[in-house]
């Protein structure tokens, strides 16, 4: 990069010369984590502004923020830390916000089966984070004889009431981001992207698939205003898909669905038919060390609960985890911004127990990818969560200076292996 200070071009985030530009790798490495969770903020409001919920300190947050990071503002590593809390203590309101105004505008979920797989006739697969623009397609397909199918974030959407009324919404089809490529190649019908984690398409599919909103695709066509005539006229006019079900996965246990049973739950902790809780969530990759998270949860004690949300869900929720005398074991939550119901649901054991959400039997075994990740993780900060797990690998963008103010003050922490982090939590 070129530091504007030293006039010359320096390696790695930022200049070390303190004292000439006064800017080290610390404060370079705090301002890289505070500018890629203003991008996961960012999208979290942008999806609530889309369904007319705003907010001033949201916005106001932005531009201070920003502001810190120009050229000769701040070198203070204090108050940097200080800014990455407020970040979380934001990022907290935007997912209050936005499921505020999913609920208001398609109802509360509730727990839902849904099939995998696709079913004979012509489709559309819709990927990406926005709930407006599914709903918008629907409305449109009805009637046509298409099939439409979520894919990857939009998974959630099938527990709403609003969308359950639309009978061609028929499954999901495929898994997290990073297969799309070889996903979508196999599926013969049309394709939206709606947000963030979509891949640049094959050629094989490239004419069949469309953008919608902030996305924008090379040789792709986008969609404005919502209007998905071409989508349906594309759709109709390819090959149908065949009748080839899958498993069943089940999603929305949203914290008013969970919240209703707390009564039952505690009971269940009390008496020692519930051992532990685990959320076991976040952001799915391509990386091999990934299949740890699918392990992890395939080896806990059959007394333990696990809360799940994100894309990271696609590594363990196919399977059948059974029941603890009718509570699942395994609570699909939703989407990266459900985190939100996950800490509700803390908070309110919490309360229930008479103790601080650290000294519950819960913990925290993450995967981390994107923007919404590190402003998730600086809400978990913010609300003074300790003794994260966090993988395949802690952020680069940490140097090891504020590595260890994390460490120090959150106990925050690599994983290991399952076997290893599955005793050190349990004992």
């Amino acid at each position: 990069m070129f530091c504007y200070q030293c006039e010359q071009t320096v390696q790695g985030t930022g200049c070390t010369k303190v004292g000439v530009c006064g800017k080290n790798e610390d404060i370079a490495g705090l301002q890289d984590t505070l500018i890629i969770a203003l991008k996961g903020i960012a999208a979290y409001a942008y999806h609530a502004r889309e369904l007319g919920a705003v907010s001033e300190e949201v916005d106001s947050f932005f531009e201070k923020a920003l502001f810190t990071t120009l050229t000769n503002v701040n070198f203070d590593l204090e108050s940097y830390v200080e800014l990455l809390l407020k970040a979380g203590e934001i990022n907290y309101k935007v997912m209050e916000m936005l499921d505020r105004a999913h609920v208001e505008r398609f109802g509360t979920p509730e727990p839902t089966k849904v099939q995998v797989g696709t079913k004979a006739g012509p489709g559309i697969v819709v990927t990406g984070h926005d709930l407006l623009d599914l709903y918008e397609l629907l409305k449109q397909t009805e009637g046509t004889g298409i099939n439409v199918y979520t894919n990857g974030e939009l998974l959630p959407a099938h527990a709403y009431p609003a969308f359950k009324k639309f009978s061609h919404l028929v499954g999901n089809y495929g898994g997290a981001w990073y297969k799309q490529k070889e996903e979508f190649e196999a599926f013969s019908g049309a394709i939206v992207g709606t947000t963030n984690c979509v891949l640049i398409p094959k050629d094989s599919y490239r004419d069949r698939m469309f953008t919608t909103g902030v996305v924008r695709l090379p040789g792709v066509t986008h969609i404005s205003d919502r209007n998905f005539k071409p989508v349906i006229e594309k759709a109709l006019s390819l090959p149908p898909l065949p009748e080839a079900p899958g498993p069943t996965t089940t999603t929305g246990f949203h914290h008013q669905a969970v919240l209703q049973h707390l009564d039952r739950i505690v009971d269940l902790v009390k008496v020692g038919k519930i051992r532990h809780f685990f959320l076991v969530g976040g952001c799915d990759g391509a990386r091999a060390a990934r299949k740890y998270y699918t392990e992890f949860v395939q080896k806990l004690p059959k007394d333990c609960v696990i809360l799940t949300l994100g894309c990271g869900k696609y590594r363990f929720n196919y399977l059948d985890l059974g029941e603890i005398e009718g509570i699942p074991r395994l609570l699909d939550m939703g989407q990266c911004n459900n985190a939100y119901s996950a800490i509700r649901v803390a908070a309110a054991l919490a309360e229930a127990f008479g103790c601080s959400v650290n000294e519950l039997p819960l913990s925290l075994v993450l995967s981390w990818f994107e923007q919404k990740a590190v402003a998730i993780l600086l809400t978990l900060f913010y609300l003074g969560i300790k003794d994260i797990r966090l993988g395949p690998t802690l952020p680069a963008f940490l140097t090891p200076n504020v590595l260890k103010l994390l460490q120090d003050k959150y106990n925050i922490q690599p994983i290991t292996t399952p076997d290893e982090d599955i005793a050190a939590i349990l004992g």
